[in-house]
């Protein structure tokens, strides 16, 4: 019933081995844990991106200070 592409070629997985759709299982499994890794990336590209303007905010204070003093 369930059509998929491989290289460009379609294929009826209602045709498939065990062995072949344990194979489509696997991929599709490795394909969704990518998926979530790159969503975790993300997460903490944007986490980074916060706590280093954070970062800069707090060492511009200290030259702030710094000026101030002398």
């Amino acid at each position: 019933m369930a059509k998929i592409n491989i290289d460009g070629t379609e294929y009826d997985t209602e045709n498939f081995s065990e062995a072949a759709l344990d194979q489509v299982r696997n991929i599709t499994f490795v394909n969704e844990l990518i998926l979530n890794k790159n969503n975790e990336l993300q997460v903490a590209q944007t986490a980074h991106i916060g706590y280093s303007r954070s970062l800069k905010r707090e060492l511009e204070k200290l030259d702030n200070t710094d000026v101030s003093e002398n």
